[in-house]
């Protein structure tokens, strides 16, 4: 068994060329790099600890960055709803208003026109946050707005049309909140 020394092999260059060439090629040991001065090290030493530093500082202000956005997700968990209450509790004031006014009414048209005021600033307050309502009737059947829940065979309308919508759906900007339910026309 015979045992062969491995060798690092080295890119050949100009000076090996030129060895080449003059009938004489170092070997790997004679090719090995003279060893570094002082300064060269105390040089090198230097960039290695302000590359060591600025990684040290990167590192801490990515941790610092990570901390600050987990407390901002958490204070809009918190919080987020905050604007949305504080327009909710005018209305429940108008509520609470209408209820304390209705106690001694006993004309029913009254207490519809109270109900509907409200109702109405109910809708607006939503509106302003960002709820919309989903289209429904005449609108074509879309299953990523409308869940139909019935369908009833109708010649008069083409297929897939919403005849009429069993419970309104809403949407906040392109985010579906509630489908909603509809009734679909098939054909006979």
């Amino acid at each position: 068994m015979t045992h062969k020394k491995h060798h690092e092999e080295k890119p050949f260059n100009e000076e090996d060329k030129d060895n080449l060439f003059a009938g004489e090629m170092p070997s790997a040991e004679e090719k090995a790099e003279e060893p570094l001065n002082n300064n060269e090290v105390e040089e090198l030493q230097k960039k290695l600890d302000v590359l060591n530093q600025q990684y040290i500082r990167l590192a801490a202000d990515f941790d610092n960055y990570r901390k600050r956005q987990a407390q901002e997700r958490e204070s809009l968990l918190k919080y987020g709803s905050e604007n949305a209450l504080k327009k909710m509790i005018e209305v429940l004031d108008n509520f609470e208003r209408g209820q304390k006014a209705l106690e001694k009414v006993e004309d029913c048209q009254t207490v519809k026109d109270s109900f509907n005021l409200v109702h109405k600033q109910v809708i607006e307050t939503l509106e302003k946050l960002g709820l919309e309502p989903i289209e429904t009737e005449g609108k074509e059947f879309d299953p990523n707005f409308h869940d139909a829940v019935m369908q009833t065979p109708n010649n008069d309308v083409p297929e897939h049309t919403i005849l009429n919508e069993l419970q309104k759906g809403y949407k906040l900007g392109d985010k579906v909140l509630r489908p909603a339910l509809v009734n679909v026309a098939t054909s006979n």
